[in-house]
């Protein structure tokens, strides 16, 4: 059984008004992860992920690509020094 990794993501280019968030909390909830999602006044998209540490790098491949609509020029990725959120995906 994989560990548990729980990681902070800055995802940046068009990724606002392109059903980003929407589509994290779906991809997420399939991967079976917890945590949430939200944009930010700069224009990026945050979210911060935790699960099985195989779930939360087939979370982060998918971010690179997002949604149909989106562009993503650069992913950063750090680890979570918070609790890790103990259930459920949600939109902020």
């Amino acid at each position: 059984m994989s560990e548990i990794r729980t990681v902070a993501v800055i995802i940046r280019g068009r990724v606002q008004g392109v059903g980003y968030r929407m589509w994290t909390r779906d991809e997420a909830e399939r991967q079976g992860l917890a945590g949430h999602v939200r944009n930010r006044s700069d224009g990026s998209v945050e979210a911060v992920f935790s699960g099985s540490s195989d779930a939360v790098g087939r979370m982060l491949e998918a971010c690179r690509h997002g949604p149909p609509g989106a562009r993503v020029s650069e992913v950063v990725v750090s680890d979570h020094g918070e609790a890790p959120p103990q259930a459920g995906f949600a939109i902020r």
